[in-house]
């Protein structure tokens, strides 16, 4: 596998754009890495970078190498897994880019469970929302990609498709906690905000429906972390907005489902990539999810 070590050096001096930071990372000196691409270009017949005053950047013929390594390095990691597979020991590791709705339980309880079962899996797990996800998954830094709201992509294969409404997050003491039953949005709108930013799903989704009715709303509070505007809903009276997968077991939260006619469930998809054969790893991983989320919308 001599070829793999010039595959290694053309992807880290892609990712760096230096030739320096990369040979700092492999641990090599400057010259012999040099000496590598020098070699692989040879071969090709062609240069593969462009070198610029600030440094290096594939060209359109290192963009056409750069996805042919990163299809070897998947194909790679998935022949292994089913190597390790053939002892009878699953072994391997699973990348997963999932939306923060996700992290707090669902994930986190199905890498334990996994791990319970084949605890030489190792699990990396990327917090990214919609669109970045689905660029993880386009640049093999993802297995699997669990997101809320996807964009249309035909890059995607779906292994679950399902839906979730959205619930109005509040404490127990707050004055909208009191009643049971589905709420309207116009009724949390009449009250202090705790929004997620626009770099969230469930923002644009909320912003789309109230748009379709030419009302706007204002944050007291914005941010990109849902872990955040739990927090600050448990500080003050104010109303934030999560789907019942993110919003954990506290008897000091509260919360209510917002009425169907003020806003549709958010679409829920568990992908991989189109074409992409998984490491067994995570396709065993996959279909364990993939179990719970059906379990879930069918309890639902």
């Amino acid at each position: 596998m001599k070829h793999l070590r010039g595959f290694t050096a053309v992807a880290e001096v892609a990712r760096s754009g230096s030739i320096r930071r990369a040979a700092e990372h492999l641990n090599i000196t400057p010259s012999a890495l040099t000496r590598q691409i020098q070699d692989i270009e040879y071969e090709l017949g062609t240069p593969i970078f462009e070198r610029l005053a600030q440094g290096m950047r594939l060209n359109a013929a290192g963009e056409l190498l750069a996805r042919h390594i990163r299809d070897q390095a998947a194909d790679l990691d998935r022949v292994r897994s089913q190597i390790a597979d053939l002892s009878g020991v699953r072994r391997g590791h699973v990348a997963l880019a999932c939306s923060q709705a996700f992290v707090t339980r669902v994930i986190a309880e199905e890498v334990e469970t996994y791990r319970a079962q084949f605890p030489q899996v190792a699990f990396t797990v990327q917090v990214r929302d919609h669109v970045q996800a689905v660029a993880a998954l386009v640049s093999f830094e993802a297995d699997l990609a669990l997101v809320l709201q996807p964009p249309p992509s035909a890059e995607l294969h779906a292994l679950y498709a399902g839906r979730q409404s959205l619930c109005a997050l509040m404490r127990a003491s707050h004055p909208l906690a009191s009643k049971d039953g589905p709420i309207r949005l116009r009724d949390c709108l009449a009250h202090a905000l705790a929004l997620p930013d626009r770099s969230l799903a469930i923002r644009h989704h909320i912003e789309q429906a109230l748009a379709r009715r030419g009302v706007e709303m204002r944050a007291t509070v914005e941010s990109g972390s849902l872990e955040f505007l739990r927090n600050v809903v448990l500080r003050e009276d104010v109303v934030s907005f999560q789907v019942p997968s993110g919003i954990p077991d506290d008897p000091r939260l509260r919360s209510r489902l917002i009425d169907a006619r003020d806003l549709d469930p958010m679409s829920v998809v568990l992908a991989q990539l189109r074409g992409r054969l998984l490491p067994v790893a995570a396709s065993k991983f996959a279909d364990q999810l993939a179990a719970r989320l059906n379990h879930q919308a069918g309890a639902a």
